[in-house]
């Protein structure tokens, strides 16, 4: 049996490795698909079908998707014993892992002559439940007995959450069709705006996985 304090330690690497590792393999591959604009063109259209780096960045999120759930694993042995909203807080990055990592390698974003396929349709339901859940993962964790006393962490928090909400309101205009020119101009930056979407709570991440090393490493010590 693992050491609960190496699972902590085991979880805040993979958080690490995760959330820079994935900005970084973005912005090395996007150069090599001709056309490809890190601010106009969304992440799944890398792992498409028609991408000249598909598999690569396919096996990538895979990968994400397991170092998301050892996250999960370690930010649970990290804040036990808990009250109900540890488990919670530990289910939603378990889903961000498997929907917005493994499922999103494993089902590709494709499209037959301008339709959807069935893989495009499962690799966006299941990419937006990922989505959803660390949406509101910030109003569980700061329920969570180890950081509700904490005022600087839930105003922390609602930031996350409010600036995660417009991020994902921007990028998601390009499903609607509008007269207005700048709803028009927004929709261009629609890589932009999942960017920085996803910055938002990888942010939230490395600052959850820096706790769970002070809680582990420095019990007396920690915030």
């Amino acid at each position: 049996m693992i050491n609960p304090k190496t699972l902590v330690l085991i979880g805040a690497a993979a958080c690490f490795a995760g959330c820079t590792g994935d900005f970084l393999i973005l912005f090395i591959l996007g150069p090599l698909y001709p056309g490809y604009s890190q601010l106009a063109d969304t992440m799944s259209l890398l792992g498409a079908t028609a991408s000249p780096v598909s598999d690569i960045i396919s096996f990538w999120w895979i990968i994400l998707g397991v170092l998301m759930v050892l996250f999960a694993v370690g930010f649970r042995a990290a804040f036990l014993p808990g009250n109900k909203y540890l488990t919670i807080a530990f289910w939603l990055l378990i889903l961000y892992g498997a929907g917005e990592g493994i499922s999103s390698g494993l089902f590709k974003a494709d499209r037959v002559n301008g339709s959807y396929t069935v893989s495009f349709i499962v690799h966006d339901i299941l990419g937006g439940a990922g989505v959803f859940a660390i949406l509101i993962l910030p109003l569980i964790v700061q329920k969570m007995n180890q950081f509700s006393a904490s005022r600087s962490f839930k105003k922390f928090s609602q930031i996350v959450v409010i600036l995660g909400i417009l991020f994902l309101l921007l990028f998601s205009f390009r499903f609607f069709g509008s007269s207005n020119d700048i709803v028009n101009e927004l929709t261009k930056y629609k890589g932009l705006w999942q960017r920085l979407l996803i910055l938002d709570f990888y942010i939230y991440f490395v600052v959850i996985a820096v706790r769970m090393v002070k809680e582990t490493v420095y019990p007396k010590n920690s915030i």
